[in-house]
């Protein structure tokens, strides 16, 4: 009996790991009994490749690497953490919350891509990682939609922490933006609105829609 894999997803700067944060400390708050997974894993041996290609040394913009190459990177890393850490726990009916997965090279690699080379790209995304390499689909995705504009504010603000060459290149997350928007309404992912207005939500009203939407799909 398979478990169930939830998914967090969103373009860069968008608050997702202080929002996987709050989710993960309201299913401990709750003792809901769960496996927590972050991608990518920077500190194994199998991120090796993503953190030479994010550190610039294939390229110092993304568009330097192929789609096809770098999702290889990020796959390779998802397979031994599936492999060596939670396989048995989500084959046997576990419960495993991901920020970030297979769906995040579908928003930063085919945003490399145009018309049907995108969607040629998204059939073999799929294709390899779920079928080829056997990982597991997500069962439900939810995507922090927080446009570009109020990404670049977050990044302008942000303190002691570096960019890599995603971050740094503005045209680049704005296709990320337009394409995660994109595959959110084609793979019906769960969109959670991060600004109002215009302006950007505060952490605890985005928090409270999340774990208030988390909370009706794992009861039902």
């Amino acid at each position: 009996m398979s478990g169930k894999l939830i998914v967090l997803e969103g373009t860069d700067a968008s608050g997702k790991s202080t929002q996987f944060a709050r989710l993960c400390q309201y299913c401990d708050d709750r003792q809901i009994s769960y496996r927590r997974l972050v991608f990518p894993r920077y500190e194994e041996e199998s991120s090796a490749l993503i953190r030479m290609y994010l550190g610039g040394e294939f390229g110092s913009h993304p568009d330097d690497v192929s789609a096809y190459a770098a999702s290889t990177f990020f796959a390779v890393d998802r397979f031994a953490s599936y492999r060596k850490d939670w396989k048995d726990y989500y084959e046997n009916g576990g419960l495993v919350l991901a920020d970030r997965y297979t769906t995040s090279n579908a928003i930063h690699q085919a945003s490399k891509l145009d018309g049907e080379e995108q969607n040629a790209y998204l059939d073999w995304l799929f294709d390899f990682e779920y079928r080829i390499m056997g990982l597991p689909a997500p069962d439900h995705v939810f995507f922090l939609d927080m446009p570009t504009e109020a990404v670049h504010e977050l990044l302008i603000h942000r303190e002691g922490k570096s960019t890599d060459i995603h971050e740094k290149d503005i045209p680049y997350l704005q296709r990320c933006y337009q394409t995660a928007s994109k595959l959110a309404d084609r793979f019906h992912w769960e969109r959670i609105r991060c600004t109002k207005n215009g302006s950007i939500r505060s952490i605890e009203a985005i928090s409270n829609d999340l774990i208030g939407r988390f909370a009706a799909l794992i009861e039902k």
